[in-house]
């Protein structure tokens, strides 16, 4: 199971990214805990100052704007063996 914040103000950007990831994490069949986070000194403990922002067990991986569905795509597939 993967770990995701999506850390913004709860603005319309983030919801999307938020809407984004889910959809994607169930077409894929990846289980996810999602968490919206929108304190801002939370925001600020991962550096980020331009939201929304996306952190995967604990790593900021994306920030500043929606994350396009091929990009959120690639942070759920599998390596090559």
């Amino acid at each position: 199971m993967k770990n995701i914040k999506v850390l913004g103000s709860g603005c319309t950007n983030c919801k999307t990214t938020a809407q984004i990831i889910k959809e994607i994490a169930e077409a894929n069949g990846v289980e996810i805990n999602l968490e919206k986070v929108e304190d801002l000194s939370q925001i600020m403990a991962y550096g980020v100052m331009s939201t929304p922002a996306v952190i995967i067990d604990e790593q900021l991986i994306h920030k500043g704007s929606v994350p396009t569905r091929e990009l959120v795509e690639s942070w759920f597939a599998v390596p090559n063996q």
